[in-house]
């Protein structure tokens, strides 16, 4: 509960992380499964530009994005191509059966733990989830004892303006520098060494309903970091920052005039839609998108063949799309920019007029790829409305785009327009209920990341099954404060398992297997040479499957459910070495981390509805687990 002052006169509010109660002792029953008869095939709406040609070459990162493996991890996405992919063997399908704990480490945080652990010469480093400690340990003595400790304490009030659970996805080492953010809107760097601060750079503002979950991207001396809020009317931003000393290089808003936007001359989108003067204002209604949302919460990739980098834009606010008639640029969708200067080289738009939260934030995979009868450079991307996109990244055009979950929002991608097909009968109205819309909020896949395997060709997708009843409701901006506007309950996809691993073909665009979960995917993926895909599930394993079939290999119960990122490095004794947090949380774990009211289906924002029974499976947590085999 917070009290504002509102035309002079105070106003109580309740945030978001106070629609938390006590844990009742009984729950909501889940809902029943969507019918499949109300899904349409990928053969009904996947679309592409040309037909496979894979004998023209193999799928592969540049070696210029993907540099050569030298057994470390030493950020989130491990290379600037976003591969999640380790050259490492030692763990086999035929040796992965045997893995074993070799160590654990106490987090001393029971939230949902998000974060890549960070692995550069003999040190491990763990940033957890508010209140942000950074951890580093020594991993050449037994039981890596802790080296330094961090605590940065960001400002309390911060857990208020998160919209979903205090999580914090990661930070990334660079000369000499662990970088990483804070809940409160700060970016921090510190001596690798000594563990103490280099710099620290305010640049959210909570009062606003600013906060910063994402792991930054560092790239050619530049820090890049984006902030989170969109459901608090928050307008969303990129900003670099100068790894040396911290200070603002530029900052690019999502939202707004051109000049805001760092649109210019140089910004050459490839489709008509996405061509003309403000259209960061005009496609709004007047002054909307100075709340409009599209915060950038996500990935960044940085292009070392293009020397550009890539982010996706968050969904517009609020949730009632009928308060926000028109696109709504620049939000769900994806820029192209010039990483020295920040200025815009195009955008494409995934969900123009996003009515069901679909956000543009996912991870994009830099590729180079087989496609009509040549090697092209694209970008691979899973988004959160339910189509796998390939992407000519010097362009923007859109070569393919498939449904790789349950789809029945649009009816496919318009590759003359690049706009998504609108299903009328799921589009949200004030008042009315408009039942079974598939992809849900959360989207076919939230931000959990997709790994790549050069050496199967396949992208390896965690991801849900779930959709979703929705009604708009009117609701009014109050700075700070939750600015939704719609009744959501999320329910289960056809054949009520909630959550897939799916190993998907990006050339001939179908899956090659898949593994259904009981609940969401909500880790990320790691490959490695070996043939082996690791993934956590939120009711407390850990997975190993055979990345070319899928078949099941190894499993072990950790303390609580997994939603973080796990990694694969060499360590110092030359060994391999999987690694990954527990501590069950973020939005779909809100139900165990929060507490919320399992009694209420609309709870963490309709999430309840469909994860009311993840309570029976999981507890909160927060533990470091690493595995290897025995020897």
């Amino acid at each position: 509960m917070r009290t504002l002052s509102v035309n002079g006169r105070p106003v109580t509010v309740f945030l978001l992380s106070a629609m938390l109660a006590p844990l009742p002792t009984f729950a909501q029953s889940v809902p029943a499964a969507v019918p499949q008869s109300e899904i349409f095939t990928r053969e009904q709406i996947g679309h592409a530009l040309a037909q496979p040609t894979p004998g023209v070459g193999r799928t592969a990162p540049s070696s210029a994005n993907a540099p050569q493996d030298d057994g470390q991890w030493s950020m989130p996405s491990k290379n600037y191509a976003a591969t999640r992919f380790s050259s490492l063997t030692e763990i086999s399908p035929t040796t992965a059966k045997k893995l074993q704990p070799v160590l654990t480490f106490s987090l001393a945080v029971n939230k949902g733990q998000e974060a890549a652990p960070i692995v550069v010469g003999n040190t491990m480093y763990i940033v957890t989830a508010y209140p942000n400690i950074v951890y580093a340990l020594d991993l050449t003595r037994p039981g890596a004892p802790l080296k330094w400790r961090f605590s940065p304490q960001p400002v309390p009030a911060s857990q208020g303006v998160a919209c979903c659970d205090v999580v914090n996805r990661g930070g990334t080492v660079s000369d000499g520098k662990f970088i990483f953010t804070t809940l409160d809107g700060q970016v921090i760097a510190i001596d690798v060494n000594t563990g103490r601060s280099v710099w620290r750079t305010q640049l959210g503002n909570i009062n606003k309903g600013e906060s910063i979950t994402m792991a930054p991207l560092v790239a050619k001396g530049r820090v890049y970091v984006g902030n989170s809020g969109g459901e608090l009317g928050v307008r969303g931003w990129l900003t670099a920052l100068d790894e040396k000393d911290g200070k603002v290089v530029w900052r690019a808003y999502n939202a707004g005039p051109d000049a805001d936007v760092l649109i210019s001359s140089q910004f050459k989108p490839f489709y008509s839609g996405d061509k003309g003067t403000d259209l960061g204002v005009t496609t709004w209604p007047t002054d909307a998108w100075k709340i409009g949302g599209s915060t950038a919460w996500g990935w960044v990739n940085y292009d070392a063949e293009l020397n550009s980098i890539y982010y996706g834009s968050g969904n517009p606010g609020p949730w009632n799309a009928e308060q926000r008639p028109g696109d709504n640029k620049w939000t769900a969708g994806m820029f192209s920019r010039d990483p020295a200067t920040g200025q815009a080289r195009w955008f494409y738009q995934f969900s123009p007029h996003d009515e069901h939260d679909y956000d543009g934030v996912n991870e994009q995979i830099l590729l180079d790829m087989p496609f009509a009868g040549k090697m092209q450079k694209v970008m691979v991307h899973p988004d959160r409305n339910g189509y796998l996109y390939v992407i000519n990244r010097s362009t923007g055009q859109v070569l393919s785009a498939d449904p790789y979950g349950p789809v029945n929002s649009t009816k496919g991608v318009d590759l003359a327009t690049g706009r998504p097909i609108i299903n009328p009968e799921k589009e949200t109205k004030v008042g009315v209920q408009v039942r079974n819309i598939c992809p849900t909020a959360s989207g076919a896949k939230d931000w959990n990341p997709s790994s790549f395997s050069p050496r199967t060709g396949l992208l390896y997708i965690p991801h849900e099954n779930m959709c979703m009843d929705w009604m708009n409701v009117a609701v009014s901006y109050i700075a700070g404060t939750p600015y939704v506007g719609a009744d959501v309950h999320m329910k289960p996809g056809p054949g009520g398992n909630r959550g897939v691993l799916t190993a998907w073909d990006p050339v001939r665009r179908r899956p090659a297997w898949e593994v259904k979960e009981n609940f969401p995917v909500w880790s990320g993926t790691v490959v490695t040479a070996g043939d082996v895909v690791f993934y956590g599930t939120m009711d407390g394993w850990f997975k190993a499957a055979n990345a070319r079939t899928g078949a099941a290999l190894w499993r072990f119960k950790v303390d609580s459910g997994i939603v973080g990122q796990p990694v694969s490095y060499r360590g110092p004794d030359g060994h391999q070495y999987v690694a990954v947090l527990s501590g069950v949380g973020g939005w779909a774990g809100a139900v165990v981390s929060g507490p919320v009211d399992r009694r209420d289906g609309a709870a963490a924002i309709g999430m309840v509805s469909a994860m009311s029974d993840l309570p029976k499976y999981s507890t909160a947590g927060g533990t470091l687990y690493v595995f290897s085999l025995p020897r």
